[in-house]
C-alpha cells in the first residue's frame, strides 16, 4: 500500500511519500513515490503516486519524456502555461496509461490498474495550487475547506491532520503534523513505512525550499513517534473516568 499527503499553507506547500511498496508479505519493496520538476525561477511541480506500480511507472516516464525530447513533448510538464493545465495533462496521460493497460476495463475505479495522483506547486504569475487526480483523469483543487490530500491508506492519518491542522503554520510545525500522521499511519498499518520522502515549498520562491529522506534511524522522528505516543497516553488518563 501507499501514505501520501500534500499540505496547503499560506506559506507555501509540504509533502511527505512513504517509500514502501508490497505485493503480498514476502514480496515488499522500496520506491520513491514522489518526483519533481522544476525551472527555478519560473516552475515548481511536485507529484506523489500511488496505486499500481506499473501504471504510476509509465505516467512519470512519459512526462519526463516529454521534457527531454522535443518531438514527444505533446506539450511537456515544463511548459504548460498554468497548474490546471499542469492538472490536465497528468490526468490526461493517468487515464491513457490506464486504457491502455487494460482496454476492456476504461479507467474506472475496479481497474486493477488504478492509480491516484496528487500534484502541486507553482507556476510564476499565479499562486500556488494542489490537486487530486483520480484514476479517470478528472481532478479536484485544494482549498480553504480542504487543504489537504490524501491517497492511499488514508484513515488513519487523517484524524490529527483535521484536529491539528491550521492554515498559517510554521513549516516546522507542519512537518511535525507529517511526522505524527505517518507514525499514526505506520502503527496500524504494515503496509506502509519508512524511508519517507519530505519536500517543502516556499510560496513564490519558484524553486524548492527543501527535500530530504527520512530514515529508520531518523532522530527526530524517533524522538516525535516515542513521544507522540506517551502523549496520547497522558491525555487519555487525564480525561474524567465515565461514571457508572
Amino acid at each position: 500500500m501507499t501514505y501520501c499527503v500534500g499540505l496547503r499553507l499560506d506559506r507555501g506547500l509540504v509533502f511527505m511519500s512513504d517509500t514502501r511498496t508490497n505485493a503480498g508479505v514476502d514480496n515488499i519493496s522500496t520506491y520513491r513515490k514522489m518526483f519533481t520538476w522544476s525551472k527555478p525561477g519560473e516552475r515548481t511541480l511536485v507529484m506523489m503516486t500511488a496505486g499500481n506500480l506499473a501504471t504510476t511507472q509509465a505516467v512519470v516516464s512519459m512526462l519526463d519524456e516529454r521534457t527531454k525530447a522535443p518531438e514527444e513533448r505533446n506539450p511537456s510538464i515544463l511548459e504548460v502555461p498554468s497548474m490546471f493545465q499542469a492538472a490536465r495533462l497528468v490526468g490526461k496521460t493517468l487515464r491513457n496509461v490506464i486504457r491502455e493497460s487494460a482496454p476492456d476495463e476504461g479507467p474506472d475505479a475496479e481497474s486493477p490498474f488504478k492509480a491516484t495522483i496528487i500534484l502541486g506547486g507553482q507556476i510564476a504569475g499565479a499562486e500556488p495550487r494542489l490537486f487530486l487526480i483520480y484514476p479517470e483523469g478528472n481532478f479536484v483543487e485544494a482549498s480553504k475547506e480542504t487543504p489537504f490530500f490524501q491517497i492511499g491508506e488514508t484513515k488513519y492519518g487523517r484524524p490529527i491532520l483535521v484536529r491539528a491542522y491550521e492554515p498559517d503554520m510554521t513549516f516546522e510545525a507542519a512537518v511535525k503534523l507529517m511526522m505524527v500522521s505517518f507514525d499514526s499511519t505506520m502503527k496500524a498499518n504494515l503496509s506502509v513505512g519508512l524511508p519517507l520522502d519530505l519536500l517543502l515549498y516556499e510560496k513564490d520562491s519558484l524553486d524548492i525550499m527543501a527535500q530530504r529522506r527520512i530514515e529508520e534511524d531518523d532522530p527526530y522522528y524517533n524522538l516525535i513517534s516515542a513521544n507522540w505516543g506517551e502523549a496520547l497516553k497522558f491525555a487519555f488518563g487525564s480525561l474524567p473516568d465515565y461514571k457508572l
